[in-house]
């Protein structure tokens, strides 16, 4: 069992930052992959980040430059740092947890674990 618990959330203007948090506890090697997801209203849960115990990570590319995906030495936090935000990434962000793969993962259906979700809002 992993328990996720994202925070960071909030509303900020166009062109401004973030810094997501998510909490991660429980099986560690059902954390071996963790991810950021993201959903606005009206579409469907799209990828964002990748990072595996190692450090390596693997950026969607509407925001590779901009986002940041990281985690504590711990692997119990991870985060998403998220720089120059625009109206049309508001949404619900979640983080994501599986176990090992031979590929780094992607697509929803290869995480088992996910936290709640934080709104984050973009305005112009």
């Amino acid at each position: 069992q992993v328990q996720l618990v994202e925070s960071g959330g909030g509303s900020v203007q166009a062109g401004g930052s973030l810094r997501l948090s998510c909490a991660a506890s429980g099986n560690p090697t059902a954390r071996y992959y963790m991810a950021w997801f993201r959903q606005a209203p009206g579409k469907k849960r799209a990828w964002i980040a990748t990072i595996d115990q190692y450090g390596a990570s693997n950026y969607a590319r509407s925001v590779k430059g901009r986002f940041t995906i990281s985690q504590d030495g711990t692997q119990n936090l991870l985060y998403l740092q998220m720089n120059n935000l625009q109206p049309e990434e508001t949404a619900v962000y979640y983080c994501a947890a599986s176990a090992y793969l031979s590929y780094s993962p992607t697509w929803q259906g290869d995480f088992d674990s996910w936290g709640q979700g934080t709104q984050v809002t973009v305005s112009s």
